[in-house]
């Protein structure tokens, strides 16, 4: 999660524009090298066996390489292996914005220095995110709100997080979030958990955004925003929110019932209770997700 929360953190301070870091995060997209990939490269693991992980984790809130060792794929020296040749992403995120003569390698020395203060994290952290140093960049991300965040809501954005970078792509930004009272729409789903802990979200994007959204979700190509498309937010809205369930039944022992998913067709959204909105930079457009906390 470092990369996305750098690249917030290089948008919040105006160091980079939007446009210099989608540049930088195309950049770095067709850099990066995720596990399977070098498990299948080094001999680990087979095709089958990444695909195989890779459907396990829409049905588990797991690592790649948690569930690659759990189903005998890999062992921890060999997880451990292939974590350490990966390049840390904000590393490389931020070189790309070096060579692009955004800022000089002092002015990153000096920016990797801070970032790391601020965040807590140290060079020995990279490839070893610990669950409080992530609770702790999710918490001072949603540092606007009155009041501090519950346990359960860290929970339901880490894996909101996590779930972008499983099922869409690392190739994205999260920025500064903001109280919303209303919104206008474009293309919008919902879908409420109810409980114990109960708030509705909401995914909204731009047509175009949609096709490349599911395109990636689904792993092959569309190229019209028809209902395949339109069914694969839907989808993808109801596995998050299935997951997330399905993490609180196991380890909190709170049951929660999951509304269908529903399209808005009412083109402004208003909000009586606390609702924050969540823009996410991907290359190919802005996503909006939207948080209506019912109870907490």
């Amino acid at each position: 999660m470092y990369a996305q929360f750098f690249g917030n953190y290089l948008l919040s301070r105006g160091i980079v524009t939007k446009d210099q870091l989608i540049r930088a995060m195309q950049e770095k997209s067709s850099a990066h090298i995720k596990i399977g990939t070098l498990a299948i490269h080094a001999g680990y693991m087979t095709a089958n066996e990444v695909d195989r992980v890779i459907i396990l984790q829409t049905h588990q809130d797991k690592r790649f390489g948690e569930l690659a060792i759990s189903e005998g794929y890999l062992t921890e020296q060999q997880v451990t292996e292939l974590l350490r040749a990966q390049t840390p992403d904000f590393l490389l995120l931020g070189q790309f914005l070096v060579d692009d003569g955004i800022f000089t390698i002092d002015e990153f020395q000096n920016i990797i220095i801070d970032y790391q203060s601020e965040s807590e994290i140290d060079d020995f952290s990279y490839s070893d995110e610990t669950i409080d140093q992530i609770d702790h960049m999710i918490e001072n991300f949603f540092v606007l709100t009155e009041r501090a965040l519950s346990s359960n809501e860290v929970s339901f954005i880490k894996l909101l997080i996590n779930n972008l970078i499983r099922f869409i792509g690392d190739d994205y930004t999260p920025v500064s979030p903001s109280p919303c009272r209303e919104y206008p729409t474009t293309f919008c789903v919902s879908q409420q958990l109810i409980g114990s802990f109960s708030v509705r979200t909401y995914i909204d994007m731009p047509e175009d955004a949609c096709i490349e959204f599911a395109s990636r979700y689904v792993g092959e190509p569309f190229y019209e925003f028809d209902e395949y498309v339109r069914a694969s937010l839907n989808d993808f809205l109801n596995l998050h929110n299935g997951i997330f369930s399905v993490n609180m039944s196991n380890e909190c022992s709170i049951e929660l019932e999951l509304a269908p998913p529903v399209t808005e067709t009412d083109e402004l959204l208003t909000f009586e209770k606390e609702t924050y909105l969540l823009p996410i930079v991907y290359p190919f457009g802005m996503i909006h997700f939207i948080f209506e906390v019912i109870n907490i």
